[in-house]
């Protein structure tokens, strides 16, 4: 794991301050690369690449980079690892290898073969820039799912850069960045930015599955997909040979188990997380399984007994026999982290699961240099909870006439949550269940979900937090995105296959893989995901639905491989994600933090949004009467953005 940066004049003539430049931008990188460094310009004129380094495989000087192949011709910044480059290695057949490193594998397979079919021959997580000398074009390239960043753009004065992240770009001289508004309304509507926009004018990310090519002249091309999650999964649909469940399982153990195998790859320690959760479970089951040595779990704990899963993840990690190492954390820790976030994610992200993600990191990078999570898994095998709730709502909301469902919801909207709360307070105190703000979801639901048009409307509104961002930003427009894209929604009649793609192109990449890369590069830590390892995905899109829900119950075929592995008692139980006692904070240890970054002067004076409603969601919050804690943190993570530039 890696930090890549570079620049590439717009005029064929070398730089002669272009090193000091690539190096000083690389230095920003150095919490992605804390163990070497290199520049390398081309004598002859044009790119500069630069590289932090991570040593994972092959730990020697003969992992450094930038590196050439062996003819000189390519020249590459690599962040990543390729997990098949000793089946490469073989494949290539060739003699004198110069170390043990996937770089140069991945060089070797550019020089006989190319780019794109290079691409199509990769299993791994990557970002990359190499340089063709004899054509004198730059190419970039990312991974099928997204895990590597890669931002890219035009500076004042034509010059292409690039780098994994935005404070790199932020380190060139000429570096003006201009906040771009539009992006800010997609952090009000999802909580991140989402590919292939950034939260500066002119700057890009590089879309997952992308590659483009850059001239000589620092004129970039059109990104090009190598890998289209939706032409593969309605390719992989079509072709599906039925298979019973047996099959089904004993073919996704083996091609789970395979990718396992190979992210379990490295000359440093290695270890897991472990939430006691299927994701999680069935990745550190299927480690067990392959390790010569004892796996090395990790696990944070919490104070409130909503947001803590330590209990369960203990009894899976005693079953399979890991060296479980749990951190129990409380509130001060955990409020500890916040000033670090807008640094750490370097753009706006409000995912409030940021805390205890960067909390679990920064504990198992104490003890291991890599860890496999398991995250993915809802994606591929339709776990989230929103999911089946979406399609039932759906398929009695749609038989009800819109007059109906507007005065229904106009009902629902003149009782206010907390009246609602104390109404349904008592019966489900009597049947023993937990209060769950039934208020606050009546209300969004009778706002946003019981007016819309069709299934893939609702959807947009289950998982959007401020409903109509574009009012909230000043000038600015909302981007349309894969949610509003007629080849997803069109791309399969069953409406769970359609949200599971939309996730995968939107909060997959966006949110959770973005959560991930950046805590733990915040700390040098490699994260591995092999739920997601391409060959898992494609598989995943040949089951039919009732192998992945049955019975009510999500991730079913998943859960009969971890069954092979770990009782079904140890795993069954209420889905609990991982999150923070957000909405109490709020009003209590981060009340004056958050009042300072949402006063009314302040928001007035800086100009960004329309002060009204978000003073009102302020007011309301802190007074009890609604819970809009994720509305504001999307607000106040721009602003501690903003105020840490």
């Amino acid at each position: 794991m890696c930090g890549i940066t570079g620049l590439l004049p717009a005029s064929p003539h070398t730089r002669a301050d272009a090193p000091a430049t690539v190096e000083h931008m690389a230095a920003q990188l150095h919490t992605r690369g804390p163990d070497d460094f290199g520049v390398w310009q081309d004598p002859q004129g044009g790119v500069t690449l630069g590289h932090r380094r991570l040593a994972i495989v092959d730990l020697s000087p003969g992992g450094h980079q930038p590196m050439a192949s062996a003819c000189q011709r390519f020249h590459i910044a690599f962040n990543g690892e390729i997990y098949n480059h000793l089946q490469l290695r073989a494949e290539l057949n060739q003699a004198n290898w110069r170390s043990h490193s996937d770089t140069e594998t991945l060089l070797a397979a550019i020089a006989r073969w190319g780019v794109e079919k290079t691409l199509h021959k990769l299993v791994g997580m990557f970002a990359f820039a190499v340089w063709d000398r004899e054509l004198r074009t730059l190419t970039l390239a990312r991974d099928r799912l997204g895990e590597k960043p890669l931002y890219y753009g035009h500076l004042a004065q034509g010059e292409f850069v690039f780098a994994s992240e935005l404070k790199a770009l932020r380190a060139h001289p000429t570096w003006q960045g201009e906040i771009n508004r539009d992006a800010v309304t997609l952090l009000l509507r999802h909580n991140t930015i989402a590919a292939p926009h950034s939260i500066y004018k002119g700057i890009y990310k590089l879309q997952p599955g992308h590659w483009m090519v850059v001239r000589p002249d620092g004129q970039a091309g059109v990104p090009v997909a190598y890998w289209d999650i939706t032409q593969v999964a309605k390719a992989q649909r079509a072709n599906a040979a039925a298979m019973s469940d047996a099959e089904a399982t004993d073919k996704l153990e083996q091609v789970l188990g395979d990718a396992v195998q190979g992210q379990m790859m490295a000359d440093v320690p290695l270890g897991a997380f472990l939430s006691g959760g299927v994701d999680s479970s069935v990745v550190v089951a299927l480690m067990a399984r392959r390790a010569s040595l004892q796996v090395r779990t990790f696990c944070v704990g919490f104070e409130q007994a909503a947001f803590d899963e330590s209990e369960h993840a203990r009894a899976v990690a005693a079953h399979l026999g890991t060296q479980h190492t749990e951190l129990f954390v409380t509130s001060a820790d955990a409020l500890a982290v916040i000033p670090k976030l807008a640094s750490l994610y370097d753009e706006p992200f409000s995912d409030s699961s940021q805390i205890p993600t960067f909390l679990v990191c920064q504990m198992a990078r104490q003890h291991v240099t890599v860890a496999l999570s398991g995250d993915g898994g809802d994606e591929m095998f339709a776990g989230y909870t929103r999911y089946l709730m979406a399609q039932q709502l759906w398929s009695r909301l749609s038989k009800l006439p819109m007059p109906l469902r507007k005065a229904a919801a106009k009902a629902a909207l003149a009782v206010s949550p907390g009246a609602w709360n104390a109404l349904v307070g008592v019966p489900l105190a009597l049947l023993g269940k937990r209060q769950i703000d039934f208020g606050d979801r009546l209300h969004k639901f009778a706002d946003t979900m019981l007016p819309a048009a069709d299934c893939a409307a609702m959807y947009r509104s289950l998982v959007s937090h401020w409903r109509d961002p574009a009012s909230v930003v000043l000038g600015a427009t909302e981007p349309a995105g894969w949610l509003q894209s007629e080849t997803v929604q069109s791309a399969f009649t069953d409406p769970v296959d359609t949200m599971c793609l939309s996730d995968m192109l939107t909060y997959l990449p966006d949110d959770i893989l973005t959560k991930v890369d950046r805590a733990a590069m915040g700390v040098s830590l490699e994260t591995r995901v092999p739920l997601i390892d391409h060959r898992v995905v494609e598989f995943s899109w040949t089951l039919p639905m009732h192998q992945k829900i049955r019975g009510g119950v999500s991730k079913w075929l998943l859960r009969e491989v971890l069954y092979r592995h770990v009782p079904r008692e140890l795993i069954e139980r209420p889905k609990q994600g991982f999150g923070v006692p957000l909405a109490e904070w709020l009003r209590g240890p981060l009340r004056d933090w958050a009042e300072a970054l949402l006063s009314e002067s302040r928001l007035k004076r800086e100009g960004y949004f329309d002060v009204a409603q978000i003073r009102t969601k302020w007011v309301e919050h802190l007074a009890g009467k609604r819970n809009w804690h994720y509305w504001l943190w999307d607000v106040l993570m721009f602003q501690a953005w903003v105020e840490a530039q």
